[in-house]
């Protein structure tokens, strides 16, 4: 199974940029779905997470400022990001839990994509 990301950029305070993910592979089904970010001497953190039937969870930080979303016939996930800040830049990294048929039996991955860069300038 492979994640890839796409979108990142450099953008000024207050600008928007779309994120897209699109997992590949012998993929049977994929539960949630999310993206992760990485400020540099920092730890990763959750941005937001998406389950297979939509429902979606939010980190504070993000929280009425960014979008999660997936199409499920196209295994992407999407993050809108909206009245971006200087905070926000950081590697963004796009994960799911995908399920894969090996030997006949269902097996859960935790897939993760590259990371893609978003700059904020302020």
């Amino acid at each position: 199974v492979q994640l890839q990301a796409f979108g990142g950029g450099l953008v000024q305070a207050g600008g928007s940029l779309r994120l897209s993910c699109a997992a590949s592979g012998s993929i049977f089904s994929i539960n949630d779905m999310g993206w992760y970010r990485q400020a540099p001497g920092k730890e990763r953190e959750l941005v937001a997470t998406i389950t297979s039937g939509g429902s979606t969870n939010y980190a504070d930080s993000v929280k009425g400022r960014f979008t999660i979303s997936r199409d499920n016939n196209k295994n992407t996930v999407y993050l809108h990001m909206n009245s971006l800040k200087p905070e926000d830049t950081a590697f963004y990294y796009c994960n799911a839990d995908t399920v894969v048929v090996v030997g006949g039996s269902f097996n859960h991955l935790d897939s993760w994509g590259q990371g893609t860069l978003v700059t904020v300038s302020s």
